[in-house]
């Protein structure tokens, strides 16, 4: 599927994504990469410059939004402000003409859902920001659709409530098994909530993965450096061997690594590593080899772990996090040898 307003440029470039029956899929990416265009495709708002939707194998590229049976929330919750609850969560149903019996009956479900009984005959202006995303919500799901999607509803939200709605969707979806398609550009968030993650950047989806396969193995370079935290390290090809390579350091240091891309001796290359996946040692481990010298610039105290920023000849400032249980307790200014495990060093072209 491909997605261009001018004719020039591909705003999203070629689109092939199956979504899985009941499962919460997060699209991720920066301003700009093409997620939000996709949701509206999806949804009806936009059409395809080419390519297909298909649901359930049948195409409804050209089916309008209002015969699509999706749920839609977005960020500023669209509420009638001069209707009540009950009655913006029944509109739905009143424009698909269901029985007037039916609605009271399945607005009060709905409402029950997202823990806003007895707040019915309230108008959005008088709930808070929390209630309001939670009545759109409760609007979208009403009417029972196969599929609900959401363009950034919690953006809006101060960090605790945002953080405490995330944990709320991701329980409601558990419960109610439909499928969620969720746009965000905050990783955290999709990291917390989703099945799956695909992540986009240029119109392109760069990786599509469960969160754990995403943070763990991420497939290129921008992968790595957008989704969680990265210690980045660059170098040139050394040795090579199938799927591993030496990683050969401006100051002659040589570290052992994956060699996702299968990139040639020589070949500049960045290499990426978790920050908590590196091991501070005070001494040099030669047993455990693998390692870069250091000195710790900086201690940040994040509560149930220690952030260490260390200095590395030739390089940007390497990161490590250190749990609060660890026996070692670096001071700054002091110099560290980083221990890199050749399974968590990651290198790409």
């Amino acid at each position: 599927m491909q997605k261009t307003y001018d004719g020039l440029s591909l705003v999203v470039r070629s689109l092939d994504l199956d979504i899985q029956r009941g499962e919460f899929l997060s699209l991720l990416g920066p301003s700009g990469s093409g997620k939000t265009t996709t949701l509206m495709m999806l949804a009806g708002f936009e059409s395809p410059t080419a390519g297909e939707i298909l649901l359930d194998g049948s195409p409804i590229t050209r089916t309008p939004p209002h015969k699509r049976n999706f749920g839609m929330v977005f960020q500023n919750y669209a509420l009638f402000p001069h209707l009540s609850v009950a009655d913006n969560v029944a509109y739905p149903l009143t424009v698909r003409k269901v029985p007037k019996g039916d609605i009271a009956t399945r607005v009060a479900k709905a409402l029950d859902m997202v823990q806003l009984v007895g707040k019915g005959e309230r108008l959005p202006g008088q709930l808070s920001g929390g209630q309001q995303q939670r009545v759109a919500l409760a609007r979208a799901l009403v009417f029972e659709p196969q599929l609900v999607l959401m363009d950034e509803p919690l953006g809006a939200l101060d960090k605790q409530l945002r953080e405490h709605m995330q944990i709320e969707l991701k329980e409601l979806h558990r419960k109610l098994g439909v499928t969620f398609v969720y746009v965000t550009h905050d990783q955290g968030e999709a990291l917390t909530m989703s099945d799956r993650v695909a992540v986009f950047n240029d119109g392109l989806i760069q990786q599509i993965a469960p969160v754990e396969q995403l943070y763990e193995t991420p497939v290129n370079r921008f992968v790595a450096g957008f989704v969680g935290d990265s210690t980045l390290l660059t170098g040139t090809v050394g040795q090579a061997d199938g799927d591993s390579c030496e990683l050969v350091l401006p100051t002659g240091e040589r570290l052992t690594g994956l060699n996702i891309n299968r990139a040639l001796p020589g070949t500049q290359v960045l290499a990426s590593v978790r920050p908590e996946r590196i091991e501070p040692c005070l001494v040099k481990p030669e047993a455990l080899g693998n390692a870069v010298q250091a000195a710790v610039t900086d201690i940040i105290y994040f509560g149930d772990h220690l952030r260490l920023r260390c200095a590395v000849n030739g390089q940007a400032p390497a990161t490590v996090k250190l749990p609060l249980a660890g026996g070692l307790q670096p001071v700054v200014g002091q110099a560290v040898w980083l221990h890199i495990p050749q399974p968590y060093l990651r290198i790409y072209h």
